[in-house]
């Protein structure tokens, strides 16, 4: 087997920016729906237990949508750090790899 380029892909910093975006929308997607769901829970288990209809705005605006905006937040900030220091890793290791390979 002849020693050539390194068998892994050579990491695109241009892929940082799309891969945060992604995870950061599917992520803060799921916590909007599963604080609604909660939120719509409570709301209506307060209303039963004060005899009154639910007000389901509130499940929205005060439960899910401040959930979400915190929730997105957070995401953005960990996924960029952990992709730049994947793309970091990345990089080195690709360097190690093809001095490894021009060494042998």
């Amino acid at each position: 087997m002849s020693p050539e380029k390194s068998s892994g892909r050579n990491p695109r910093w241009y892929l940082i920016p799309a891969r945060v975006f992604l995870v950061t929308f599917v992520v803060t997607l799921l916590s909007f729906a599963v604080s609604l769901l909660l939120g719509i829970l409570g709301v209506a288990l307060a209303a039963r237990l004060r005899g009154v209809h639910p007000n389901m705005t509130l499940a929205y605006r005060d439960v899910a949508f401040p959930t979400a905006a915190i929730v997105f937040a957070i995401i953005v900030v960990s996924a960029t750090v952990m992709e730049v220091r994947h793309y970091r890793q990345a990089k080195a290791l690709g360097r190690i790899a093809d001095q490894m390979h021009a060494a042998h």
